[in-house]
Order: structure tokens, then C-alpha cells, then sequence
């Protein structure tokens, strides 16, 4: 399918508006979205700005006020609705994420499948939200909490995910009753807006869905700004940089708002002897070049026995060599394109920075043979350095992937927490011992520890997120729909006396 056809069946337009109200569209200032696969562009936006926000956040507070109201159930009847569109659109969809961020056709399917599944999650949850009976200290006294809805919510998305990690906040704000707004990322504004015009069809079919439940500003930083500063936003979820983070936090705390910060990894994964090497070799292949290093989860840090080091190190350097890199539109090929230039200068000036550090850099080079010509095409780099190296404690979003060897397992565990980020960790290791060790409270510091499986591709079941400089935050699975909804505490008097509380006498 040509890049026209596929915006077209997916509704857009070759001057597309970036601001969405519902069915509602309008844009100003244009700019170009190019594919990273050869650099060309694919078609043309017209940028919302922070004056539409304000615009944006009223009308979800407008249909707050009804949604709010609807029972769960039938709340996760639209959800149920978005989810059998995707499931008829999935392809399409996919084939936009490839050609937008670079993606191979694997990782875009399963990205769309990704959404599918949150679907399926909140729609059973729609029938789960449950809240406590508490046992009262006075007679004939029921206390309870309940969990209701919360109200708007801004969501800020990465490039990296540019569908499933707003579909993990927008499908759960949904049935808990929260009208959505998205700034998606200035990098990928066409997958979002795809799944705005879907979801807003669907929408229209059911009466119960009030008009300015859904919003889209796809427009740059200042609308990011905006969105923290509104007052009308209890809640902002944003996914992106540790600096971007802080200032939204900082700006959502100024007004004492709610945010949920899913922000930098430096992943690592401790190998032991016992482990199954070749299992591991799998795992740590597509954690650290998977979707071109690109991940939040991507393996960052390999920190090997150094029984095995040797030897398993040649292994890997091995392996990057061969991996098939170029063109993620044709079947064959593992790694994509980088993003941009940015991402191919930024990777370039790092590694030169371990040479100069004295680390040893096996692959990481730019390639332009056998490669779509425009786009940033590089071989994943791994680099061997001592682990108290200065960027061994950054992140760079690319396909580096820092050695060191490790004699004592809590030798292994101290490195892997030494970093300011927290969000994703594994072991290697048959060990039972040390993998209680890894995952008990003296373990591993991060929000995601994994036991013989990589630091990258969680499931939707779980509740994703870090800690330290990862933000905090959890979204997708298990109760991390509580982030979108408000705990009341209710007591209930069904007696005919009013007994305090700790016994305190009032007797008029």
C-alpha cells in the first residue's frame, strides 16, 4: 500500500488540521511530517496551539459532567466498540506506525495489538471497580470507599509508542469516567490523529457519548505547557524525557494537580553463570536493538560473571554484526531507522565520548549501503567500559548497549540500582537464591524486575512504571486504574444514636 492510500483509509488529509474536538478539526500553522525510513514527507499538519487547549479542556469538562454519570458497564461498551475497530483496522494502522516512526512490521503490529489488549483489560474492568467495606467502630455504623470519577485528563505522549501508551491511559480514563485530551509528540502526529478521527467515529454511535469527550492538540512544546497549567486537568500523564518530566511536574504540583510521570530508563540485566546462555543471548539482543534501542525498557547495561564475560561478550558483538538493518517495511528486517538526524548525531557523539573514555566500541557505525537513502540507519554498538564511566549513568535513546563484568552478585545488584533511573531490570540466573535476592526488597530498585526474561516488552497486565528519575508513575494493568478516579470515604448511619469517633463525649 503507497503512503496516499494509507492516509487515506485512515481519514487523513494531505493538509491535515492538528486540533481535534470530537468531529470537529481546525489547525494553524503547517509543518511537515517525514518519515524517518527515507526522510521524505508524508504529508502536511497544521499545528494546533496553547490557545486551543483552553478550548480542549472546557469542552471535557463539559462532558465530564455527563459522562461521569453513565453506568461503568456502558462506559466499557465504547471501549469494547474501539477495541473491535482496531481489531478491523489493525493492518492499516500498523502499516502507519512503520512508516511514521520506523517501526519493522512485527513491532507495529504489536504495538496496535498492544491497544486491542488495553481494550480488552478495560472493558473487563469496567464491571471491577470496586472499592472496600471497612469494619466501624460504632454500632450500627457502615463505612465504605468507593472509587468515582476523577475528571478531564491530559495525556503527553513519546514518539516511541506513538498509539499503545495513550491507549493504556485513554482506554482506562475512559471507563472510569474521565473525558481525554492528547498532545501526542511533534515526531509522530499522524498515527494519533488516526486514532482520534477512529475513535471519535465510534463514538458517534453511541448516544450515552457526550460530544467533547475526546480531544487531540497535536501541536509543539507550548501545548504541553498549557495542558500542565490547566486547572481543569486533575490529572496529567506524560511520557517522555527526565527534564520534560520535571517541568510538567513541577507545574502540575504548583497548582496542587495529580501527574503520572513514566520518564528515562537505563536498564540493566545481570548475567550469572548458572544462567541458559543461549536463552539469555535472545533476550538480550532484542532488549538492547529492539525498535532501534528506542524503548523506555531497552537494555542499557549487560553486567556479566566474569567467568563468562569473555566469551559471551564476542557473542554479542557477533550477533549486532549480522543483524539484518534497513528498510522496516520489508519482511526480513530486525532494526529500523533512528527517528532523525538528532538521534543519529546524539548516538554518534556518545560513542566517541566512550573512546575517549577509554571504552572499547564494537559496532555503532552509520550505514548507507543496502539502506533507503534519507533515513538514519545505524548498527546497534556495544560498548565495553568501566561501569563507573560518567555516561554510563545517562541515557541515550539508541542502540548502545554498555558492558562490564562482575566477580560477587551483590556486587551485580549495587550496579544495577547506582543509576538515577529505575524503571526496567532483569537476571539471568538458575539460581533460586539469587533470583529471590534480585526481586526481594534488597534487590533490584526498579519498577519492572525480571527473572530470565529481558528488561523489554511488558505486558498489559502488569502495572508499568519506575522509580527515582523514571517518575513514579503507573499505567496499563493490575490497579493502576486508581491513578484516573477519586477515593471517597463514606460512613453510613443506620442507628438511632450519633456515636463519635475514639469514644469523644459531645452531649448538648
Amino acid at each position: 500500500m503507497n503512503r496516499s492510500e494509507i492516509l487515506k483509509r485512515l481519514g487523513l488529509s494531505e493538509d491535515q488540521p492538528g486540533f481535534g474536538l470530537g468531529s470537529s478539526w481546525s489547525g494553524g500553522e503547517p509543518f511537515a511530517v517525514r518519515s524517518p525510513i527515507d526522510g521524505e514527507r508524508i504529508t502536511t499538519v497544521r499545528a494546533a496551539g496553547a490557545a486551543d487547549v483552553p478550548r480542549a479542556s472546557a469542552a471535557n469538562a463539559e462532558a465530564f459532567r455527563a459522562w461521569r454519570v453513565v453506568p461503568a458497564p456502558r462506559r466499557g461498551e465504547l471501549v469494547r466498540r474501539i477495541g473491535q475497530a482496531v481489531r478491523e483496522r489493525k493492518a492499516e494502522l500498523a502499516e502507519l506506525v512503520t512508516l511514521e516512526v520506523g517501526k519493522i512490521r512485527s513491532e507495529a503490529l504489536g504495538e496496535i495489538q498492544e491497544w486491542i489488549d488495553i481494550c480488552d483489560f478495560a472493558v473487563g474492568l469496567s464491571r471491577q471497580l470496586h472499592g472496600l467495606t471497612i469494619v466501624s467502630e460504632r454500632p450500627n455504623h457502615r463505612m465504605m470507599e468507593q472509587w468515582l470519577p476523577l475528571g478531564p485528563v491530559g495525556v503527553i505522549s513519546a514518539f516511541n509508542f506513538p498509539v499503545a501508551v495513550w491507549a493504556w491511559n485513554a482506554m482506562l480514563a475512559l471507563v472510569c469516567g474521565d473525558p481525554v485530551t492528547w498532545k501526542p509528540s511533534e515526531k509522530a502526529p499522524l498515527c494519533a490523529l488516526a486514532v482520534h478521527r477512529l475513535c471519535v467515529e465510534v463514538a458517534a454511535g453511541m448516544p450515552e457519548a457526550p460530544a467533547g469527550l475526546l480531544a487531540i492538540v497535536a501541536g509543539g512544546r507550548e501545548v504541553g505547557e498549557a495542558m500542565a497549567r490547566d486547572e481543569r486537568f486533575p490529572l496529567i500523564s506524560a511520557t517522555g524525557s527526565v527534564p520534560m518530566g520535571r517541568a510538567v511536574g513541577r507545574e502540575v504540583a504548583s497548582r496542587l494537580g495529580r501527574s503520572l510521570l513514566e520518564l528515562g530508563g537505563n536498564n540493566a540485566l545481570i548475567l550469572a553463570p548458572t544462567a541458559d546462555l543461549e536463552l539469555a543471548l535472545r533476550a538480550v539482543v532484542f532488549s538492547a536493538a529492539g525498535t532501534t534501542g528506542q524503548r523506555c525498557t531497552t537494555l542499557r547495561r549487560l553486567i556479566v560473571h566474569e567467568s563468562i564475560y569473555g566469551s559471551f561478550i564476542k557473542r554479542i558483538a557477533g550477533v549486532f554484526e549480522r543483524l539484518p538493518v534497513g528498510d522496516p517495511q520489508l519482511d526480513g528486517t530486525l532494526i529500523g531507522p533512528l527517528i532523525d538526524e538528532a538521534s543519529g548525531s546524539a548516538m554518534q557523539g556518545v560513542l566517541n565520548q566512550a573512546r575517549e573514555l577509554g571504552g572499547t566500541v564494537h559496532g555503532g557505525e552509520r550505514l548507507t549501503a543496502g539502506v533507503p537513502t534519507g533515513g538514519v540507519y545505524v548498527r546497534p554498538a556495544l560498548v565495553e567500559i568501566d561501569p563507573r564511566s560518567s555516561i554510563v549513568f545517562e541515557e541515550t535513546f539508541a542502540p548502545i548497549l554498555y558492558a562490564s563484568a562482575y566477580s560477587d552478585f551483590d556486587e551485580a545488584i549495587a550496579r544495577n540500582n547506582e543509576v538515577p533511573q529505575g524503571l526496567s531490570s532483569a537476571a539471568f540466573t538458575n539460581d533460586v537464591r539469587e533470583a529471590e535476592r534480585f526481586i526481594g526488597p534488597a534487590g533490584s530498585d526498579c519498577g519492572i524486575s525480571n527473572v530470565n526474561i529481558g528488561t523489554s516488552g511488558a505486558e498489559i497486565g502488569g502495572a508499568f512504571g519506575g522509580e527515582k528519575w523514571t517518575g513514579g508513575g503507573r499505567e496499563s494493568g493490575s490497579d493502576s486504574w486508581k491513578a484516573y478516579m477519586r477515593r471517597t470515604t463514606n460512613t453510613i448511619n443506620y442507628g438511632t444514636d450519633l456515636p463519635l469517633a475514639q469514644g469523644v463525649k459531645f452531649d448538648l
